[in-house]
């Protein structure tokens, strides 16, 4: 479609003929993040329809973009039908900290949440988890994996999340069995749980079946080879 900008004076120019809906449908389809931020800035419809756009979203992903924690609140914030974010650290990309995770606890999205993953987040701490966790009630999958979290984290989840079906604690190795235990104990829903590298002894894996035999234990075979427990891939 060819677009003709006129002058001032003579009539609007015919992109901003468009209707505030289909601006936001038109941005709905805008990968870079970098893109809606100038797109917006370029007059008041189209900042209404990049606001529209992001409050239509049911997914969002940061990993990979350069994103700090302000940035990011502001996105989620304003994604009021936000269902999946991924907050995921990269190495040139998304670096999420205690604070930002205080920030987003706050965003009216993240109590009806389904899913999360803050995959190898090295800047957050239990103190940022617990206020994030504490608000995602609704949660069916956590990726948590890669992080420095304590045992304090996953009784918060325990505590919070009682539809929790799948997660991932790959490599959380300051987490215990106690931790583990109360997780199974209360998330009754609990389908799958992901312990490749952590530092857990074989009793406490044979306990969590005790709780539950249905729960798949990730990697496949862990309990019956616990001598291979530090050099399984992830499935």
């Amino acid at each position: 479609m060819k677009i003709e900008m006129k002058g001032k004076g003579d009539e609007e120019a015919d992109i901003d003929r468009l209707p505030v809906d289909l601006l936001a449908h038109i941005f709905s389809l805008f990968t870079s993040f970098k893109d809606l931020a100038q797109g917006s800035g370029v007059c008041r419809k189209w900042r209404q329809g990049v606001m529209e756009s992001l409050a239509r979203k049911e997914s969002l992903s940061f990993s990979g973009w350069k994103m700090d924690d302000d940035s990011t609140t502001r996105l989620v914030h304003l994604a009021y039908s936000l269902k999946e974010l991924d907050i995921s650290r990269s190495r040139w990309g998304c670096q999420i900290t205690d604070h930002g995770l205080k920030q987003l606890s706050t965003a009216k999205c993240i109590a009806k949440l389904s899913s999360i993953s803050m995959w190898g987040s090295t800047g957050i701490t239990d103190k940022g988890v617990v206020q994030m966790i504490s608000r995602a009630t609704s949660l069916h999958h956590l990726n948590i994996g890669g992080t420095f979290i304590t045992d304090v984290s996953l009784f918060a989840i325990a505590d919070s999340c009682p539809h929790l079906k799948t997660i991932v604690l790959w490599g959380c190795r300051h987490v215990t069995g106690d931790g583990l235990l109360a997780l199974v104990n209360k998330c009754r829903k609990l389908e799958s749980i992901n312990v490749w590298g952590m530092r857990v002894p074989l009793d406490c894996f044979i306990g969590l079946l005790t709780i539950s035999p249905a729960l798949q234990i990730r990697p496949k075979g862990i309990v019956m080879h616990d001598e291979t427990l530090h050099a399984w891939p992830v499935y």
